[in-house]
């Protein structure tokens, strides 16, 4: 191979190259910016005092199903304890806390009363197979990817409503609420 064949060839593939990862590089920034969106839209939290709340979620129902499970993150910033005493939504007649819990190799599902408590500085998950939000004779069925409203009544924070994203029928747990 004469030695100006192989410059030429070496600029070409240069120009090759450049241009591949101008395009990828294209590619990747609207992937990058495309990633970013959906994140926003997946993650969303909402704040009351020195209380976050990260997430809510819930999974679709099939027709006819008369119940609904609710999850999402607590997090107090605050110094002193609070106790999430409520919930409501339009999208049942009733809405409870409950706790899932395994017992001698029988799972349980049982109310929380009294509230559940979110420790000062602490952060309390309600996610599948523990604490959950039971919603009772659904007036609709959660529609996957539809939102629907809850309030929340805290004892000292008060009442803030959020939104619950509706995820697909048998969807794992978002990947923030798994921490």
């Amino acid at each position: 191979m004469s030695h100006s064949f192989r410059i030429a060839a070496g600029t070409l593939f240069s120009r090759i190259l450049s241009r591949v990862q101008e395009r990828f590089g294209v590619a990747a920034l609207a992937f990058v910016i495309m990633l970013g969106g959906v994140q926003t839209v997946l993650a969303h939290e909402f704040k009351l005092g020195d209380l976050e709340i990260g997430h809510p979620w819930s999974r679709a129902t099939p027709t006819g199903a008369k119940v609904a499970g609710g999850y999402f993150t607590i997090t107090n910033n605050g110094s002193t304890p609070d106790r999430l005493l409520s919930i409501t939504s339009d999208i049942s007649e009733k809405a409870e806390l409950h706790e899932m819990g395994v017992k001698d190799g029988v799972m349980t599902m049982r109310p929380v009363t009294g509230g559940l408590e979110i420790p000062a500085g602490g952060k309390v998950v309600l996610g599948p197979g523990s604490y959950h939000v039971m919603f009772m004779d659904l007036k609709q069925p959660p529609k996957q990817g539809e939102m629907f409203a809850a309030t929340l009544t805290f004892e000292k924070a008060g009442t803030v409503t959020i939104r619950f994203a509706v995820q697909a029928m048998g969807s794992a747990a978002p990947q923030e609420d798994n921490d």
